[in-house]
C-alpha cells in the first residue's frame, strides 16, 4: 500500500467517528467539572479546550474506540454517542460534587459567623452565594490550577476508557449508586472542613444566650455581633489553609484513584 493510501486508511471515515466519540465523552465531562466548567469561562473557549484535548489524547485513545466500535450503523453510532455522554456527565458530575460540598459548607460557615447577611454575587456557577462561600470556591479552583492538578482530570478521561469501556451498557442504576456515594463521601469532607467552625457558633451562642439569660435588661446578642463577626473571621485566618489543604487533598485524591 502506498503512502497517500495509508494516510487515507489511517484518517478515514473510521478515525473520523472514533474521533467524535473521544469528543462525546472529554466534552461533556469538561464541561460540568469544575474549573473548565465555570460560567465566567465564554462557551467558545471551554469548547476549544474540550476539542484541543481530545485531539491531545485522540492518538492515545483512538485505537481503544477503534476496536470497540463494531461498525458505522446509525443505530451503532447513535448507541455510543449516547453511552459516552452519559459516562461524560457523570464524570464531571462526581467531581462537581466536590463543589457543591463545599458552597454548601461556605454558605453554612457564613450563616455560624454571622456574614450570612451580607448579599453576594455569583462567581462560578449563576446562583449568587454569600461572599464567604464565594471566596472558598473561587480559592479552591484557583488552587486546583495552581498546583497544576487540573491535569489530572485529563489522566483521569484517558484511564476512564479502561475502567468503562466505551460502548458498554448504561446503567443509570449504577450511576446512581455511584453519585450518591460521592455525594457522601464529599459532604463528610465539607462537614471536615467546616467542623471547627460549628463548634465555634455552638460555643459562642450559648455563652451569649446564658449571658442574655443572667442579664435580660441588655441586648446582648446586638452587641455582640461585632464581636462573634471578628473572632469568626480571626478563625477563618486561623483555619482557611488547613481547610483548602483538605479540600485539595480530597479532591486530588479522588482524581487520581477515583
Amino acid at each position: 500500500m502506498t503512502g497517500a493510501g495509508l494516510l487515507l486508511t489511517q484518517f478515514g471515515p473510521q478515525a473520523v467517528l472514533a474521533t467524535f466519540l473521544l469528543f462525546c465523552r472529554i466534552g461533556a465531562c469538561l464541561m460540568v467539572i469544575p474549573g473548565f466548567s465555570s460560567d465566567r469561562i465564554a462557551v467558545r473557549i471551554r469548547l476549544l479546550v474540550a476539542v484541543a484535548a481530545t485531539l491531545a489524547l485522540a492518538p492515545l485513545l483512538l485505537p481503544v474506540m477503534s476496536e470497540a466500535l463494531p461498525d458505522m450503523s446509525l443505530a451503532t453510532t447513535v448507541r455510543f454517542i449516547v453511552a459516552e455522554l452519559f459516562v461524560g456527565l457523570l464524570i464531571g458530575l462526581l467531581g462537581r460534587a466536590f463543589m457543591a460540598a463545599l458552597e454548601t459548607i461556605g454558605t453554612l460557615v457564613a450563616m455560624a459567623i454571622g456574614m450570612s447577611n451580607i448579599p453576594g454575587v455569583a462567581i462560578d456557577g449563576a446562583d449568587a452565594l454569600p461572599p464567604l462561600a464565594s471566596l472558598m470556591t473561587l480559592t479552591a479552583t484557583a488552587l486546583i490550577f495552581i498546583s497544576g492538578h487540573h491535569w489530572e482530570v485529563f489522566r483521569g478521561l484517558a484511564a476512564s476508557y479502561e475502567t468503562l469501556p466505551p460502548g458498554g451498557a448504561i446503567s443509570l442504576r449504577s450511576g446512581l449508586e455511584q453519585f450518591t456515594e460521592q455525594l457522601a463521601t464529599t459532604f463528610v469532607l465539607a462537614l471536615r472542613i467546616g467542623s471547627p467552625f460549628i463548634v465555634y457558633s455552638v460555643v459562642v451562642n450559648f455563652a451569649i444566650g446564658l449571658t442574655n439569660k443572667l442579664t435580660p435588661q441588655i441586648p446582648v446578642y446586638f452587641i455582640a455581633m461585632p464581636f462573634v463577626i471578628a473572632g469568626g473571621l480571626y478563625f477563618l485566618f486561623v483555619a482557611v489553609v488547613e481547610a483548602m489543604t483538605v479540600f485539595l487533598d480530597g479532591y486530588v485524591t479522588w482524581l487520581k484513584f477515583g
